[in-house]
Order: C-alpha cells, then structure tokens, then sequence
C-alpha cells in the first residue's frame, strides 16, 4: 500500500473526523462558498439521474441531498467515523434506505463495473490524497461513470498563495467564538505566524513545476504513530481537463470555487453572511464568476470539474 493511502487512511480515521466535518459550512465562509457552489451543479444536472457513486463521501452533505432529490447513492469513504456520521445524518434526514455505506479506498474500485452509476461525484480533493495514483484513480472513476462526471480536486494556482500567507485560513472564519480547535488556533497563532513568515521561493517553485503538497515528512510522522495532513497532489486547470478527455469525458467546464470570495476581506464576508438576502446573492454571483475560464485555477481551495460520457 502505497504512502500516501497509509496516511490518509489514519488521518481520517481519526475520531473526531465525522463532527468536525459536518462543522465546516458553520465555522468557515470558504466552506460555505464552495459547498453552495457543487450544490447548485448538482441540482442543475439531475435530469436522467437515478444512481449515483459519491467517491469520499465524508458525512454525506451531497449524498443526503442527492438522496433527499430521489437518487439512490453509493457513499464511498476511506473513514469510519465518517460514514458513522453520514449514516447518522441521512437517518435524520429520512433518506438512510436510499444511500448505501461503503468503506474502502477510491485507489480500489475494482468491485464496480463499467458504467455502474448515472452520476458520479467526489468533492473537497480526495483524489489529490491519492497521490501517486490519482490519473488512474480519475480514470476508474470515468470508467464507472454512465452519464455524468463532477469532481473537484486541490487547485495547484488556488494552493501557491498559501505559501506566502500563513494566516489565509483567518479571513474565512465566519464565528471566532465557535469553539473550533482549529479556529482557536488560527487566532491563537495569528501574530506568531506572521513574525515567524519568511518567504521560501524554492518552495513556491517547486509546487509550482511538480505539485505535490508533502512527502518525507508526514511519512516520518506517520512512522512514529502521528496522523498528519495526508501527501496532497494539486492540479492545473490544464492538466485537469486533459486526464478527464483523456478517459472519454466530453463537454468538460472547470470553475474555482473561491476565486472570488478570497478577494474580500473577512470583515465583509462576515456581513455578507450575516445577512440572509446578501448572502443568497453573494453566492449567486460566486458561482458564475468562479466559473471564469480566467480564474477558474484560483480558487480557494479546489479546481472543480464536470463532463459527461457520451
């Protein structure tokens, strides 16, 4: 088993993983960018939709939705704690009898045929973690995949910026008095990662021309019994867009969920999300300038991707 699934398979095993996930869209405004951004794809392409295979699924935000639209879903994920979450929810929600709980890796999807699912999805970049597999991992899931392909995948122009601003995840925090240990810690941190800053273009140049996000490291840290961040490969828009037509996929549009948002500062976000009919619009009009062809490669966080098999 390769590294990289060895690392991820730990870091999102963790106990926590299933409550902090479900979290995110209350704690961070990125999150809430990019979930209302894959969520108003998905409900514009459910025409002819019947099966669906969510490919790291987490705690089921899109597989309860898609289920609650009718769909039968496979919800597919590497963590337990995860799928304990997501089955949790979709009982809450009514829909447990339409979705079935898989465990096990996106790197093995040999138990599904060809063409087995109307739709498939896989969002927040569980591919990247895949690395170094993740072209064969995008071209298991075209091969399963009968009418629709959406995924989205960590941005390697969205990530670059990280490296020159320790303290980007600040500007996305919707509620500092959350609670969140995270969130704690970026406030926490704020100065000291500031003082501590010292630009490293070696580092910019090599995730730039190669685009993986770790290695020697996290498996040390793996080695000694830690969970650290899983070995995380980025994508160019490009590059994106060719392994999806490589495998039969047609009529491909790339966005970047973000790319506008991350402009504004967090005192204004936080306005905007206060205000229900500001933030409908806010997100409205994310979502068509996110999917620019000229920003698409920056947003926040994941290149988003949708095709179909004709």
């Amino acid at each position: 088993m390769d590294y990289s699934q060895k690392i991820s398979k730990r870091h999102w095993n963790q106990p926590d993983k299933g409550e902090r996930e479900v979290a995110r869209e209350q704690t961070f405004i990125d999150d809430i960018v990019q979930k209302s951004h894959i969520e108003k794809e998905l409900l514009a392409n459910l025409t002819g939709i019947e099966t669906v295979f969510d490919g790291g699924g987490g705690s089921g935000r899109f597989s309860i939705l898609l289920a609650a639209h009718g769909c039968h879903v496979t919800h597919f994920d590497i963590s337990k704690p995860m799928l304990d979450k997501a089955s949790q929810l979709a009982k809450a929600a009514g829909v447990e009898e339409r979705i079935t709980f898989v465990l096990g890796a996106l790197e093995d999807l040999s138990a599904y045929a060809d063409r087995s699912f109307d739709l498939v999805i896989s969002f927040d970049a569980p591919i990247s973690y895949t690395w170094p597999n993740q072209e064969q991992v995008i071209a298991n899931l075209v091969r399963i995949c009968k009418k629709r392909i959406m995924l989205s995948v960590s941005s390697r122009l969205g990530t670059l910026p990280y490296l020159a601003n320790p303290t980007s995840k600040n500007q996305f925090i919707l509620n500092p008095d959350c609670g969140d240990p995270y969130v704690d810690w970026c406030i926490l941190n704020y100065q000291n990662a500031i003082d501590q800053f010292s630009f490293n273009q070696p580092a910019c140049m090599d995730l730039l021309e190669h685009g993986r996000m770790g290695g020697d490291a996290e498996i040390a840290e793996y080695e000694k019994g830690g969970a650290p961040w899983p070995i995380t490969y980025t994508f160019l828009p490009d590059e994106l867009s060719r392994i999806l037509h490589e495998n039969g996929v047609k009529n491909i549009q790339l966005a970047g969920p973000g790319a506008y948002a991350r402009t504004i500062p967090n005192e204004i976000l936080c306005k905007i999300m206060r205000d229900p009919a500001q933030k409908s619009a806010f997100l409205d009009f994310c979502h068509i300038f996110d999917q620019n062809p000229y920003v698409c490669g920056m947003g926040k966080d994941n290149l988003f991707a949708k095709g179909e098999i004709l």
